[in-house]
């Protein structure tokens, strides 16, 4: 499910805008359809889009997804209402760009630290009580987020790329595509064990404790056959 990025291209160096400058010396303005003018605009809908996603996740945090108001959420971003809904047509993509920037960050601190189990069980563990920790930062908002999540009534990409970080982590770098069907239901499954602890430690059923003894239960079982840890 990841989010799609927004590409930016590299900006012009004073170096080049010299090259292509007229005889006086001066660098003319970027033409309409110059690819320096469209990295500036592509750069400037980056950070307007990131902007308005940490805005959503600042009102989540504090009073749930029902603090999420459109209205409210061009406000705090600085943008205008019309533009918010350019970007997130509806609450409910808001909610999902939220949940992926989290998994984007998740997906950060495995690259630069990867999970040096043995076993696929104790990588998909410690991948998975990452992300527990990350949430658990701003409980309000991983509350509302999940919840969101469940009772939608449209499809979200949240379930598939839980998924798919499970394999690539556990399964020594399966993906969607080269996993067997019953290698990507297992890491589905486990996934789907993961939100429900979840939702039972917010709702204060459990502890951290617990949940991690039952992700670690969960795990070993689904993942039994899934192979060794991927060379380095």
């Amino acid at each position: 499910m990841r989010t799609p990025h927004v590409t930016t291209e590299v900006p012009a160096t004073p170096h080049t805008a010299a090259a292509h400058a007229p005889a006086g010396g001066r660098a003319a303005p970027a033409a309409p359809g110059d690819p320096a003018s469209a990295g500036v605009r592509t750069r400037s809908q980056h950070q307007r889009r990131k902007r308005i996603v940490q805005a959503a996740a600042a009102l989540a945090s504090r009073g749930g997804v029902e603090a999420m108001q459109m209205r409210t959420v061009a406000e705090r971003a600085g943008v205008a209402l019309g533009t918010l809904y350019r970007y997130f047509p509806s609450k409910m993509d808001l909610v999902v760009a939220v949940v992926g920037e989290e998994i984007d960050l998740l997906e950060s601190s495995i690259e630069r630290r990867p999970p040096s189990s043995a076993t696929a069980a104790g990588r998909a563990v410690d991948v998975l009580m990452r992300a527990t920790r990350g949430l658990m930062r701003e409980p309000e908002l991983a509350d509302a987020l999940i919840r969101s999540l469940i009772m939608a009534e449209v499809d979200t990409p949240f379930g598939d790329r839980m998924a798919g970080l499970l394999l690539r982590v556990a399964g020594a770098g399966l993906t969607a595509e080269t996993a067997t069907e019953e290698q990507f239901a297992l890491a589905g499954s486990l996934s789907s064990v993961w939100v429900h602890e979840l939702l039972e430690m917010l709702r204060g059923r459990r502890t951290y404790d617990q949940i991690q003894r039952r992700i670690e239960i969960a795990a070993e079982r689904l993942l039994a056959d899934f192979g060794p840890p991927p060379s380095t």
